[in-house]
């Protein structure tokens, strides 16, 4: 595993990406960013865009709480305010859309676990 956090965050953001591919997802944008925010992957799953948080924590860290239970209400609006951007820049504010949050832990052994939630906001 990749020393870093940055580097730990990129890692989880690609293992997030693989396994929505795996499950027939398309992946549209990555790391879509704009002043309000970023937005982690944006896919396509048949005629629904889901907008997807990844979030990572290492097991060692597991006194700070687990992944998804970082995200804030603050996180949530933040993001929701960037899907709105997003959504209008791109000629869909029509779209059906569709929050995850996609919850990577790192483990001591160097693997990992992934959890998604679909409609998690």
């Amino acid at each position: 595993m990749p020393d870093g956090r940055k580097a730990r965050g990129q890692l989880a953001e690609q293992a997030a990406a693989d396994y929505l591919i795996a499950q027939g997802y398309e992946i549209v944008e990555r790391n879509w960013r704009c002043r309000s925010g970023e937005i982690d992957l944006i896919a396509l799953q048949d005629d629904v865009l889901v907008i997807v948080e990844v979030r990572s924590r290492s097991s060692y860290a597991s006194s700070f709480g687990t992944p998804s239970e970082s995200i804030t209400v603050r996180k949530m609006k933040q993001v929701r305010d960037t899907t709105a951007v997003y959504l209008h820049s791109v000629r869909k504010s029509n779209a059906n859309i569709r929050f995850d949050v996609m919850a990577i832990t790192f483990e001591r052994d160097d693997s990992l676990t992934l959890e998604h939630i679909i409609a998690a906001f």
